[in-house]
């Protein structure tokens, strides 16, 4: 590889994480059989070091599988970094498609190369003195927030009522509750009570998980029109696009979903279909992707909400025109030494350099695997 002019990447060090959450959770597709409680995120880092001496931190994640795999392709390409201006991201970014072009350009493929992007734009804010966000170009210097984490099916209703007022209680603007239960009049029920709970004003969000058919998701849309939802997420099968339309164009409560697709065409088949959409970046397979998603979004005049990985989204979200939501999700807060700012309903953007995040010491205690690859003279 030929070095580039100006700085040059010096060395990558890949790790594989396995992060375990406080409580396993269940969604619909746990509670319909499709999957077992999810007891742990695994987690794939990028760090990057460039011949100047500066680093930048990226990630990835699976749950329940594929983290080996994402692991095991950002291995087998990630010595193709080596050598190059790790400010030429877009150029960056597709010699490593090209290196793995046999695989394709979604799916596991992107998302081992997520972390490798994010790491990249971390270093470019950090280069430049700025938080992501400014880098980008900033909207705000805050973003709404909901919380999921405290609305899942494992949990009691009781206990449901009462995370909720804790979140609220820190902070948090919103709160979201999982539906898609074996027997709707359930989920109508424990909805009920939320909304009850917390008053008319809270922004409530629910959540089905893929759950229902094209019929099951219009009854259930057509029963809690009057609860004043913020939207309903993934009633139907993540990658039923004319489903999720036909549901927008039904009902007066927004339809989001978007979370599950893994490229850049999938999720521009939303725009304009659905209500509000919702890509994740390590799942679209980084920040580049996503920012080609989210100005599309914008000209189309949709609104976004990412998905999950707050620690990256805050940013995104920040340099988005139309101020979306942010999902409060704590899973991942125990890798990194720093800590968002909530308060007032608003999640506030780090005034740190680049995502504002380093990895913490405990981290050691959840690594499965890591490599390093090192430049000439190194």
């Amino acid at each position: 590889m030929t070095t580039a002019v100006g700085d040059a990447i010096a060395s990558v060090r890949l790790g594989r994480y396995a992060v375990p959450l406080a409580t396993p959770v269940s969604d619909a597709k746990v509670a319909t059989g499709r999957q077992r409680p999810l007891s742990r995120i695994d987690v794939l880092t990028c760090e990057i070091g460039t011949r100047d001496g500066l680093r930048g931190l990226g990630f990835s994640y699976t749950t329940r599988a594929g983290t080996p795999a994402q692991y095991a392709h950002a291995k087998e390409v990630g010595e193709h970094l080596l050598g190059q201006d790790p400010s030429d991201i877009g150029k960056v970014y597709e010699s490593l498609l090209w290196a793995g072009a046999s695989v394709g350009r979604s799916g596991v493929a992107t998302q081992a190369l997520a972390a490798v992007d994010v790491a990249l734009w971390d270093l470019k804010a950090k280069r430049a003195g700025l938080p992501l966000a400014k880098l980008l170009g900033a909207y705000r210097d805050s973003v709404r927030t909901y919380n999921t984490s405290g609305g899942y099916l494992q949990a009691p209703l009781d206990e449901v009522k009462e995370r909720a007022s804790r979140s609220l209680a820190e902070g948090i603007g919103g709160i979201k509750i999982k539906v898609g239960q074996p027997d709707m009049r359930e989920d109508l029920r424990r909805l009920a009570a939320v909304r009850e709970h917390v008053g008319d004003e809270v922004p409530l969000m629910v959540d089905a998980n893929q759950q229902w058919d094209r019929i099951s998701a219009l009854r259930f849309g057509r029963a809690v029109e009057e609860m004043n939802l913020v939207w309903i997420e993934e009633p139907l099968d993540a990658y039923d696009a004319e489903g999720h339309a036909r549901l927008a164009a039904a009902l007066d409560t927004p339809i989001a979903t978007g979370e599950m697709l893994t490229g850049v065409p999938d999720l521009v088949r939303l725009i304009g279909a659905v209500d509000v959409v919702q890509p994740d970046v390590p799942r679209v397979g980084g920040i580049t992707p996503y920012l080609k998603v989210a100005a599309l979004a914008d000209h189309a005049h949709a609104q976004v909400a990412p998905h999950f990985v707050m620690e990256i989204h805050v940013h995104l979200a920040a340099a988005y025109p139309r101020e979306p939501w942010v999902e409060h999700i704590e899973w991942l807060a125990p890798l990194f030494e720093e800590r968002l700012r909530i308060e007032d309903g608003r999640m506030h953007v780090p005034d740190r350099p680049g995502l504002g995040l380093s990895l913490a010491g405990r981290a050691r205690d959840w690594l499965i695997d890591d490599v390093e690859f090192h430049g000439p003279g190194r």
